[in-house]
């Protein structure tokens, strides 16, 4: 079980990394909400850090790096931002990934095949990335109620 966890973890430690990465880039091209996506980029790396000692305490070795695919979309989303750009947008593609994020630990959080103590570091790390989306879902929702 304990290499079906460290997979697991890494998974998630790599789609946390990516969404810090997100977050950062986001403070670079957003005017209004860079302390926001500051934070929130900081907030995320401290998640995967606990996520990375949970693998270390299964004997395994962390991700410390996001995926290449991730990258790769955020080269797309910055082109794509340089023609649309503007804080709408900006928040737009942050809760698409917050989407995502959420999505892959609620998966995590399904499998009855975690071991107690990995399902309790995902558990502690999605009440932040729940927080996270909800907060990006609304404030997406307010700028195009105010649009």
């Amino acid at each position: 079980m304990s290499d079906y966890d460290i997979k697991t973890l890494n998974t998630l430690i790599e789609t946390t990394l990516d969404s810090a990465d997100g977050y950062r880039e986001a403070a670079e091209d957003s005017s209004r909400f860079t302390a926001l996506f500051q934070s929130r980029a900081t907030e995320r790396s401290a998640a995967a850090a606990r996520l990375q000692r949970e693998v270390v305490t299964l004997g395994g070795t962390p991700e410390e790096d996001g995926t290449v695919l991730a990258k790769a979309h955020r080269l797309f989303v910055n082109l794509r931002n340089s023609i649309s750009s503007g804080d709408t947008a900006v928040v737009d593609e942050v809760e698409r990934g917050e989407d995502h994020i959420k999505a892959k630990f609620e998966a995590a959080l399904a499998d009855n095949e975690l071991g107690v103590s990995t399902r309790a570091a995902i558990q502690d790390v999605y009440r932040s990335v729940k927080s996270g989306h909800d907060q990006m879902r609304d404030l997406k929702h307010s700028l195009h109620g105010a649009a």
